[in-house]
């Protein structure tokens, strides 16, 4: 069983083995290789099983004309096995036909074949060789949107404040982006775990980020909706207020009812004919990924965010039972296309502030590494998706029991007979308002570790996609949005994917914390700010470690004790965290860049400008002197993570009305000051005849 067992994994792209990270080679358990086989569709759960469909996928493979989907690049002839007495022929995707002897333009066709007693049609995704990196150096802020409230928003951040942090920045701080945690929809109903990288779906943005009062209907609210809306406005005001003055945490729960209460009334005000055109001409274009959202959404309405328990019949979005509920809904569902379109337009109001404020790049948006378990996505896309399988990490020196992530993956198969249109429809909706979209754990296009249902992370194991099918969709959506591409790369990484990904021209990510001379494992100092990357975005710090503020007093360690985080004694770990900051101080002294009149964090910021970096980031919290982590990772029950209001030294809140006056952010934006001027100095002097 065991050998047939392996066979059987591999051609399917699971792993057999695995290396960890301290280069141990482990072999995967045979009830593991069985439960990822079945989440395949593969029955393998005995010897017999695991022949016949062996044998099967042998014969498929034998008898197929046409790999399931083609990916080329550059315009290159793909390289087929074709019988003898095919005939190839491709359809080009605006229209006519090409054969395959000549170069074929950037763009998703049709591949023909056509053989005696046989065809086939798959789609030929020709896509570009490299993505064109930016040029130049750009600095920017790293934001999440929630937490960068203004007087003028309803209890968190939102899209107008977005368009506002933009137009500042980019004006009066020369900064050239903004990037982003993501803005997918989330899940309806409680959140206990309100964290943006668990949606219900990538595809669509969330509501709750609107800015109500820009709606263009919203003026117009007569009688009892007005009313109702300026009740709205009233608790939501005060609840703004709470937060600023310190006295609450953001509550998305209260702020989603509050403005889905106001939607609703504007909702009902009747659009004019050039925006009903307009919104019309959305939901055509969105097509069936919308009316599948705002269906699922429908639905969630009735029968709760759960799908798997909804009847039965419900379950499967292309059964009649849905159609006649989608009819019986309709009112509900053209609301929640309506609440996308209105979204979308506010996104692409805050990257137009974005680019009008002489931003070079503008708003980076996020594509989180999966979707909750029981979301729209997965109602959507149940054939492209693992049910039953868990997105994580293996076992290693920073989680030794590994991580499991409660997300479904993608399934390989499912992508590829599908022409990898799911991808590049998330991919494509990330891009659309966006100069930038950074891509968590972009190491998923290569490989995830998948954790079968019930079982630890311990007993995963990594299942394989085509990288060069997942690069290329990524690389196409990209080009045609004339955007840039920034990986998420820190962790465990083979080293063929970041030469991978450096080929394609995609950036990657280089966070201080982790730049150590022998690796973020070896530590043998601080790597020289010569040696770090040139294609990448760098920064301090993320999300989920402490801010810039907290390293350097060392109370993220009294933080962690606090919450019973600590795996050695308190004393071990803060003479660690003492060691690594003061070796960090000494390698800024060593370069002259202590002491620096304006502190510590400028000085570490200074020490980020010495780097080649192309993109340089800024956490919002450090500009404001913020000692409060966003996020600790697997403490949702004891932190109040994905709940803190920007804030000084002094845990205050900073509102954004605010940010200009504060002297650390000043100070941190001197440091960028000479970027955008060197930039576009030497972009004139290109661009100067004879020059």
């Amino acid at each position: 069983m065991t050998g047939i067992l392996r066979e059987l994994a591999r051609a399917h792209g699971i792993s057999t083995a695995y290396t960890t990270d301290r280069g141990h080679r482990v072999e995967v358990a045979p009830d593991t290789l069985v439960a990822v086989l079945a989440a395949c569709g593969v029955e393998a759960a005995d010897e017999s099983a695991a022949r016949a469909a062996l044998a099967a996928h042998r014969e498929r493979e034998a008898a197929r004309l046409l790999p399931e989907c083609v990916v080329v690049r550059g315009g290159a002839v793909p390289g087929l096995a074709l019988p003898a007495d095919a005939t190839p022929e491709v359809e080009l995707e605006g229209g006519g036909a090409a054969v395959l002897t000549g170069e074929l333009p950037v763009g998703r066709h049709v591949l023909h074949a056509r053989a005696p007693g046989r065809h086939a049609s798959v789609p030929l995704l020709v896509v570009p060789e490299r993505l064109p990196v930016p040029s130049g150096r750009h600095w920017g802020f790293l934001v999440q949107l929630y937490s960068v409230l203004s007087h003028r928003s309803w209890g968190m951040g939102d899209l107008g404040d977005l368009a506002e942090l933009a137009s500042w920045s980019g004006r009066a701080l020369g900064a050239d982006f903004v990037q982003l945690g993501p803005l997918h929809a989330v899940e309806p109903g409680p959140l206990p775990d309100p964290s943006p990288y668990r949606p219900s779906s990538r595809r669509y943005p969330d509501p709750l980020h609107l800015r109500i009062e820009a709606i263009p209907e919203y003026a117009y609210l007569t009688g009892e909706a007005r009313r109702a809306a300026d009740r709205c406005v009233t608790r939501a005001r005060a609840l703004n207020e709470g937060v600023l003055r310190g006295e609450a945490l953001i509550d998305r729960e209260t702020v989603r009812s509050l403005k889905h209460e106001a939607l609703r009334a504007v909702h009902r005000v009747p659009l004019p004919p050039g925006r009903a055109a307009a919104f019309a001409r959305f939901v055509g274009c969105e097509g069936e990924d919308l009316t599948d959202f705002a269906t699922w959404c429908a639905l969630a309405g009735v029968h709760g965010g759960a799908w798997r328990s909804w009847p039965a019949a419900l379950r499967d979005p292309r059964s009649p039972a849905v159609a006649r509920a989608r009819r019986e809904l309709a009112a509900e569902v053209d609301f929640h296309r309506w609440l996308a379109w209105v979204t979308d337009e506010q996104l692409a109001s805050a990257q137009a502030a974005a680019v009008e404020a002489g931003m070079g790049i503008g708003l980076i948006h996020d594509l989180a590494v999966g979707v909750a378990p029981e979301g729209a996505d997965t109602w959507a896309l149940q054939d492209c998706l693992a049910a039953g399988m868990s997105v994580g990490a293996p076992p290693d020196d920073f989680n030794p029991h590994g991580q499991d992530w409660g997300q479904p993956p993608w399934r390989p198969d499912g992508l590829a007979a599908s022409g990898y249109r799911p991808l590049a429809g998330l991919l494509r909706a990330g891009l659309r308002h966006a100069g930038a979209l950074r891509i968590d754990h972009v190491m998923g296009l290569f490989r995830l570790w998948w954790v079968p249902e019930g079982r630890p992370p311990s007993e995963g194991t990594y299942v394989r996609y085509d990288a060069e099918a997942m690069l290329g969709v990524l690389a196409l959506e990209a080009h045609r949005a004339g955007a840039a591409v920034i990986g998420e790369d820190l962790g465990t990484v083979e080293a063929s994917v970041r030469a991978a990904l450096d080929e394609r021209g995609i950036l990657g990510t280089s966070v201080q914390r982790f730049e150590y001379l022998g690796g973020s494992e070896g530590r043998h100092g601080p790597l020289p700010p010569e040696r770090w990357r040139r294609d990448c975005l760098a920064t301090l710090t993320t999300h989920d470690l402490p801010t810039t503020a907290a390293w350097l007093s060392g109370e993220h360690v009294d933080l962690r004790a606090r919450l019973g985080l600590l795996t050695r004694p308190e004393a071990e770990e803060k003479a660690e965290a003492a060691a690594e900051r003061d070796g960090w101080l000494a390698e800024l002294e060593r370069l002259g860049l202590l002491p620096d009149p304006d502190g510590d964090v400028v000085a570490l910021h200074r020490f980020l400008c010495r780097t080649p970096a192309r993109l340089l980031g800024v956490w919002l919290p450090d500009a404001t002197g913020d000692r409060r982590p966003q996020n600790i990772p697997g403490t949702s029950s004891v932190h109040p993570n994905w709940r803190l209001p920007v804030s000084d030294e002094q845990g205050r809140p900073v509102p954004l009305e605010d940010l200009p006056g504060r002297p650390l952010t000043a100070a941190l934006s001197r440091v960028f000051a000479d970027l955008r001027r060197h930039r576009e100095t030497t972009e004139e002097r290109d661009v100067r005849p004879g020059s």
